[in-house]
């Protein structure tokens, strides 16, 4: 972060403007409260006592919230549209939310489909880059077009007051007329709360920690859950310790997507045609199963159910509880396993947005993307338009579609 100089003058004005935020958010806060308490309370808690107050606050047209494929590609069309705009990014370097998955991931499309507006994926188009190239992307996407980014800077409130969204991180305070959330609707590993029950001895994680095999103690291993990524790695353990996996068959691509045809052809047919342009919330179909692919997930992409049972991968029911310190089969099977990996899918994580944006079961209000709250978008959310929402090839389109409708908004407010 840069550090600016002040002169005494202007720190002491600061000082007034800083004590008036403070002010602003005890009031906001404070539900059925009169100015004159919340006043009270701000000048009455004892020194070094005080609740931490954001210090220095910045102001922009646009704030977009996460530096991940939909955020830059926000970013992109925000900057073609000449808006002010930032993007805040959690993790210390852009990229580092694909450099933390497991070690041999390999994204489930080619190339040719892994390029945000713009700029191409840097190489042969019907190659799988791994995570870390697609890490590498991300980055240099970033420098290529010079978007505004501050690294390191993990929102812990979005809220509004007078028109305004105040996004709150720590000492640092960003404020602005319009706010993008862009970040998928999978940000905090969901665990069922009987694997506190399970022995100490075994070793259990999620599987958004897990790295490689060597993370594991000797001895089998149950994943919990049957979708990509448990799939994905079963197979990679499969060859060095017996392996089970639990939970219902989520269905499966019917082609391979590495042989010549489906990298060819059979990938765009899919990718592009039936993700991108069938499966939407404008066609019949498209909103027919969009409540099926929130609640389960899509089907296996690279995994077919006939190569696990070809590595040695056991197939169980639905893991339903744990019996003696042991996880238990809804049929009542009792395994013995050293170690657990749940592969139980993610919450969405989005505790720190106070606005009236979600529905009884804690779903998203928006259309195509323009949430309930006006002036709130999101970028990346699962089926936000199309299953492809989510992918890197889909995040364009959206990013595009609020882009549009954001300079629209500025356009309409500037003339007012």
């Amino acid at each position: 972060m840069t550090r600016h100089r002040h002169s005494a003058k202007s720190v002491t004005r600061r000082d007034y403007l800083e004590e008036g935020e403070a002010l602003m958010d005890l009031v906001a806060r404070t539900d059925g409260g009169s100015i004159e308490r919340a006043a009270s309370a701000a000048g009455s808690e004892a020194p070094g006592t005080r609740e931490r107050r954001p210090r220095h606050t910045e102001r922009f047209d646009v704030l977009v919230i996460g530096g991940g494929q939909a955020g830059l590609s926000t970013g992109y069309h925000l900057a073609r549209r000449g808006l002010s705009f930032v993007i805040l990014e959690a993790h210390d370097r852009i990229g580092n939310s694909w450099r933390q998955r497991w070690d041999s991931l390999r994204l489930f499309t080619p190339a040719k489909f892994d390029g945000l507006d713009g700029m191409r994926f840097p190489t042969p188009g019907s190659y799988f880059p791994t995570k870390d190239e697609m890490a590498d992307y991300l980055e240099a996407y970033a420098a290529r077009f010079d978007l505004p980014i501050r690294t390191g800077v993990r929102i812990e409130r979005l809220w509004k007051h007078g028109g305004r969204f105040i996004a709150d991180a720590g000492d640092r305070r960003y404020e602005a007329g319009q706010v993008v959330v862009a970040m998928s609707g999978y940000q905090r590993p969901r665990v069922p709360d009987f694997a506190g029950q399970l022995n100490p001895g075994i070793v259990q994680f999620h599987s958004f920690d897990y790295r490689n095999p060597g993370q594991l103690a000797d001895g089998g291993v149950l994943l919990v859950g049957a979708g990509n990524s448990a799939s994905e790695i079963a197979r990679e353990l499969a060859p060095h310790r017996p392996v089970f996996m639990s939970g219902r068959d989520t269905g499966h691509v019917p082609f391979r997507i590495e042989g010549f045809a489906g990298r060819h052809l059979l990938v765009r047919l899919v990718v592009r045609g039936l993700f991108h342009y069938v499966l939407t919330t404008s066609t019949p179909l498209g909103r027919k199963m969009r409540p099926h692919v929130l609640a389960h997930g899509g089907p296996l992409i690279r995994v077919k159910p006939k190569d696990l049972a070809a590595a040695g991968v056991v197939r169980l029911p639905r893991t339903a509880g744990v019996s003696d310190g042991c996880p238990v089969m809804e049929d009542g099977e009792v395994v013995d396993v050293a170690n657990v990996i749940w592969c139980t899918g993610f919450d969405a994580g989005f505790s720190w947005i106070d606005l009236p944006i979600f529905d009884d079961e804690g779903l998203l209000r928006h259309e195509r993307g323009i949430a309930a709250e006006p002036g709130l978008y999101f970028v990346g959310y699962p089926f936000l338009y199309s299953l492809s929402s989510t992918m890197i090839h889909g995040v364009g389109r959206d990013a595009r579609h609020v882009a549009d409708h954001i300079a629209a908004h500025a356009s309409v407010r500037v003339a007012a």
